[in-house]
């Protein structure tokens, strides 16, 4: 057993805690110039979920850890209020403000004369470590709402455009923090400097990222929600207080057990009565929660790891307390975890690493920096650095970057304007930016006549048809143009349009492609258009449009036309021929459909001249194949299905070597589910569209997917889907092997403050691409730990219980972790969070995998979640 007394919860002597060292996490970001606008309150309007307006402060905490909102001033970087309220309650008024009814704008004397609010101002609050990005500009939806809301009010009292209606976007910007929340602001008085402003906060998050790696995971996490616990701000917490801090982080203990606890870590530490009484501070708080998980184990899976490797006791029959440089490398990372490849020296740095790490005991300096603790081992095991996802893998190698753009899987997204179902939701400039944000690389946008503004069309885009709204192709256009301002090196962004416009409305597109983008738009040449298509290099920083590019565009002034190839419904029921020429089996009223779907569509050569891949029908693949490399196909997700029953997966693969494809999903998926993007990754389909508004588990995978490369949206396709014999061997297949360990951190649902403890179990799932070209899923879940999420043991795998699947496909199959818990009698489970990892990209070993919430970040309490888990890769040997 552990000869530390903390382990064991025997008082002793540990002499009294004033003296050691404070956190130095604490104090990591006052360093870090800020404005003093932004410490004293910088007077903004914020955008309401209506659209509305009202007059607010935002201003960060003398640490510089916190964001406040507040609908008053707060004095010395503390309001006068009581308290602090959560995220969940951002935008809930808790003290109603007077609102201008033609504007939308709560005034500014409702607030210095309200007596109410100058004593007890609004308050809320946004952690920097729940934020996920700071956007300037006005691209969100409640953004999208107050100009609408400000245009109808001038309209309705018919007056002229003054300082009140007026939304300036160079003094806006939005803080997207946890869940893709957002809050809204702009900058009320001209005088203050909106990026002077957002260049300090995000030099604020930037030290705050660098500063995390090195403190542990609970430390981390009590930091995270010490100032909703401590609403006294005391420093310190007393048993009451700890005991919502255990209800937050996911611990069940009885109050009996709690209040014995803690009297006896009170004593343990040197508190006397009085003190006990007043409270913990930070770090005797962390200490004390390190004590309650570690007695609460009844096994401990870091203590059998550390026997299994180094032995429980050395040569000399001591019990084993630490191992060494050598030890570690040969033992664990070379025999174990099998990375042949770390030298020595490299162990040494992270040594070093480990030793200067905040850690929930501080304890003095090592004497033997060439030895590790078993605290130290543990906070390596659930470190990023240790991740199942192989941390090379998942670096951006911009070597990678050179292969024609064919050659690559692209992050793609289905009707990217879409916040929710196909036939009533609302569509919006801000998904496109979520998408971009989120990886993804290829766009949708559906485009149709709109109305005119006085002589000047307006291109709109929405899912024609529908109920969904509308926005205008110009704004999208835009936020596009704001994206690359910010990520110039950003690989290219391709656009895929679904153009419904007649001329006059193409002709404006083109232009304002043009106007807007300008050097930022490819063109391309007829000459670049033979040959090998662009590397993803070659376009960085580029925007490039998928559309028609019919030939024949010598014809200068006229429009061209040719014969529409849309896909539709009826198109999806064609059988497809051995002989790999498309043939119809359709009732004579479905060919008179078909063709009257077959009418000659035309379109602007302005707009075909900026067009690099042109959509065409497919024929046959012999012929496809031999088009120019500019030329592609679309397909929907049955008719990938019905292509690779029919065996002409391996003809599709070959095709999208030299050539571009793009699947969707199907019309039936009204409401915005997403098919299994697998089989057409498996066919070396680069473009595999997907709807980013359904967090289901194929966007999921997808999220995974394109971990690989940095996230730059571009990942080069296994070498297996680009060899040209039509009847090459598929590898042999391999046995994964994986045991469910334990958890750390885990989460509410959605990442709530307040709800019952959770009780986790982890679904492991793996995809793959059978022989036969069939998608495959196997699945098993473990058992649900109750009440607890702080740190769940799965007793029956360190009992050695594993899953194991047999994988045919190594290079496209994917191993996808899901973290539910279970619900209530009655109540459905709930989702926590995940991790997608491609099996090639899979490391072997004691592995701790980094989880992400519904929105693929890892901000808020999300940053801390991680599960332990042990996989094995053996490749199965054919039978003779």
């Amino acid at each position: 057993m552990p000869s530390n007394p903390l382990f064991s919860g025997e008082p002793t002597d540990l002499g009294s805690t004033s003296d050691r060292s404070s956190s130095a996490f604490k104090k990591a970001l006052k360093h870090v110039p800020v404005p003093l606008s932004l410490m004293e309150g910088v007077h903004v309007l914020r955008v309401n979920v209506n659209g509305t307006m009202r007059e607010s402060f935002l201003t960060l905490s003398p640490d510089k850890f916190t964001l406040y909102i507040t609908s008053g001033k707060v004095v010395s970087g503390v309001s006068k209020s009581s308290g602090l309220f959560g995220l969940k309650g951002l935008f809930v008024s808790r003290t109603q403000l007077q609102t201008d009814t033609t504007t939308g704008v709560s005034s500014a004397s409702s607030i210095s004369n309200n007596a109410l609010d100058a004593a007890n101002p609004e308050e809320r609050s946004i952690d920097i470590g729940a934020v996920d990005r700071i956007q300037r500009g006005q691209i969100t939806h409640k953004f999208e709402l107050a100009k609408k809301s400000r245009q109808d009010s001038r309209r309705n009292l018919m007056v002229e455009e003054d300082d009140d209606f007026l939304l300036y976007p160079n003094r806006s910007f939005s803080i997207i923090f946890r869940g893709g929340r957002t809050l809204d602001l702009m900058m009320r008085d001209e005088i203050d400097d909106r990026d002077e402003v957002l260049d300090a906060l995000d030099s604020v998050i930037q030290a705050y990222e660098t500063a995390k790696v090195r403190v542990e995971k609970d430390v981390l996490l009590l930091r995270y929600i010490w100032l909703d616990v401590n609403k006294e701000r005391t420093n310190t917490l007393n048993v009451s207080e700890i005991s919502k801090v255990l209800a937050r982080i996911n611990f069940h203990i009885t109050k009996q057990d709690l209040n014995k606890q803690y009297e006896r870590f009170g004593k343990v530490v040197h508190l006397d009565r009085f003190e006990r009484r007043k409270g913990l501070t930070f770090e005797q708080c962390s200490m004390f929660l390190h004590k309650i998980k570690r007695d609460s184990w009844m096994v401990k899976p870091v203590n059998i790891i550390w026997n299994d490797l180094f032995g429980e006791f050395m040569n000399n029959g001591k019990q084993r307390t630490s191992v060494s440089e050598k030890t570690f490398l040969e033992k664990f990372l070379h025999a174990k975890q099998g990375e042949t490849h770390v030298t020595l020296e490299q162990v040494r740095d992270l040594f070093k690493r480990l030793h200067q790490m905040e850690m929930p005991l501080q304890q003095s300096a090592p004497e033997d920096l060439s030895r590790i603790d078993k605290n130290h081992f543990e906070a390596y095991l659930k470190s990023e650095e240790n991740d199942a996802f192989d941390t090379r893998r998942e670096q951006f190698d911009i070597g990678l970057m050179t292969r024609a753009i064919s050659e690559y899987w692209i992050n793609s997204s289905h009707n990217t304007y879409l916040t929710g179902d196909q036939l009533t939701s609302h569509s919006s400039v801000e998904m496109y930016m979520s998408a971009l944000y989120r990886g993804c690389r290829c766009l949708e946008l559906d485009i149709w006549d709109g109305d005119h503004d006085g002589s000047r069309p307006i291109p709109v885009v929405w899912h024609g048809h529908t109920m969904t709204s509308k926005i205008r192709f110009r704004d999208i256009i835009q936020c596009l143009k704001v994206f690359l301002n910010f990520h110039p090196d950003t690989y290219p962004l391709i656009l895929s349009f679904e153009n419904h416009c007649s001329i006059p409305f193409q002709e404006v597109m083109a232009q304002d492609l043009m106007s807007i983008l300008g050097d930022l738009l490819y063109v391309p040449t007829e000459a670049s258009l033979f040959g090998r298509l662009p590397s993803p290099e070659d376009l960085r920083g580029l925007v490039v449009i998928k559309g028609r590019r019919p030939d024949l565009l010598s014809a200068e002034g006229s429009f061209l036309e040719f014969e529409s190839d849309e896909e539709s419904d009826d198109e999806d029921s064609e059988l497809i021929s051995n002989t790999g020429t498309e043939k119809t089996s359709l009732s004579s009223a479905s060919g008179a459909t078909r063709n009257q779907k077959r009418t000659l569509k035309k379109i602007s050569p302005d707009l075909a001249r900026l067009t690099l891949f042109h959509s065409c029908k497919l024929k046959n693949w012999d012929l496809s194949v031999r088009n120019p490399t500019h030329y592609m196909h679309s397909f929907s997700e049955n008719k990938v299905k019905r292509m690779c029953k029919q065996s002409k997966s391996r003809k599709w693969a070959i095709y999208n070597q030299s050539h571009m494809s793009r699947t969707y999903p199907a019309g039936s998926r009204t409401g915005s589910s997403n098919y299994n993007p697998m089989l057409a990754w498996s066919t070396g389909c680069q473009l595999v569209a997907l709807n980013f508004q359904t967090p289901d588990a194929p966007l999921k995978l997808n999220d995974g997917r394109f971990r690989e490369n940095g996230n730059c949206g571009y990942v080069l396709k296994p070498s297996s889907l680009m060899m040209k014999d039509e009847f090459s061997q598929t590898a042999m297949p391999t046995k994964l092997s994986v045991r469910i360990l334990s958890g750390s951190c885990l989460p509410k649902p959605r990442g709530e403050r307040s709800g019952d403890c959770i009780q986790p179990y982890v679904k492991i799932s793996v995809y793959d691409i059978e022989k036969e070209v069939k998608e495959n899923c196997s699945c098993y879940t473990t058992q649900a730990v109750p009440n607890n999420g702080y740190f769940p043991i799965w007793h029956n795998a360190m009992d050695r219980e594993r899953f194991s699947f047999i994988i045919e496909s190594g290079a496209v199959a994917m191993l996808h972790l899901e973290v539910y818990t279970k619900g209530a009698m009655g109540e459905k489970d709930e989702f926590l969070a995940h991790s997608a990892i491609p099996v090639s990209c899979l490391r072997r070993g004691y592995r701790s995998v980094q989880l992400f919430d519904a929105n693929n970040t890892r901000s808020g309490p999300f940053d801390f979640a991680s599960l332990l888990i042990e996989t094995k890769l053996k490749q199965v040997q054919a039978e003779i």
